[in-house]
């Protein structure tokens, strides 16, 4: 896939990654999102928050594929769509449901181990999101900006298993996301020390 090409779908692909979000809320406020709409909308943005986090690690693998290799042209844009919609979930939490009780809300966070993943999975993302433009890039050094880049590593797995932890009744599909990023991590882990020992000594 030629980069100008990548460069031209690359509007078409930011509208399908927000248009979940516009789409929900239209549901949520016309009432089509059953008995308990409030956590219908959460659960739907925090899932598709996960998905999304998943698309990012899974770019790096599909990248080693020459047709495919552009395509990490696309990652930042995608990592930024994970935190929007990280940040619509927590949000929906905090004012839809608790109503900015913050007293309740801390609460929870040190009571609840979930809660407790899931906020600290996006405090994580917060400096992967100021840093994620051409001006940080410059300002940090490329080694820097790509080890900062790298707590995606550690969002991922945290997010999972928040999720796996709020489920109750049937945990198969936070089960697939956490064997999902379980073997994505793992693939990391083999390129970096493949490179390693490939690297001139």
């Amino acid at each position: 896939m030629k980069l100008s090409l990548v460069r031209k779908i690359k509007p078409l692909i930011f509208l399908i990654l927000v248009f979940p979000s516009f789409y929900w809320f239209i549901l949520f406020i016309s009432g089509g999102m059953g008995i308990n709409p409030i956590d219908s909308l959460i659960r739907e943005l925090g899932n598709f928050a996960l998905r999304i986090i998943i698309l990012t690690l899974l770019i790096s693998p599909l990248s080693i594929f020459k047709p495919l290799k552009n395509i990490v042209v696309l990652r930042r844009m995608i990592g930024l769509f994970a935190f929007y919609y990280m940040t619509l979930h927590l949000s929906s939490y905090v004012v839809l449901d608790h109503y900015f009780n913050w007293d309740f809300l801390f609460k929870d966070i040190y009571k609840r181990p979930f809660i407790s993943l899931g906020f600290f999975s996006f405090i994580l993302t917060l400096p992967l999101a100021f840093t994620s433009n051409n001006i940080m890039l410059k300002k940090l050094r490329y080694k820097t900006w790509k080890n900062i880049h790298r707590l995606i590593y550690i969002i991922a797995p945290i997010a999972s298993l928040h999720y796996y932890l709020l489920t109750k009744a049937d945990k198969t599909e936070p089960l697939i996301y956490l064997i999902i990023i379980f073997i994505l991590l793992i693939f990391r882990v083999i390129i970096y020390f493949s490179k390693k020992e490939s690297s001139p000594k």
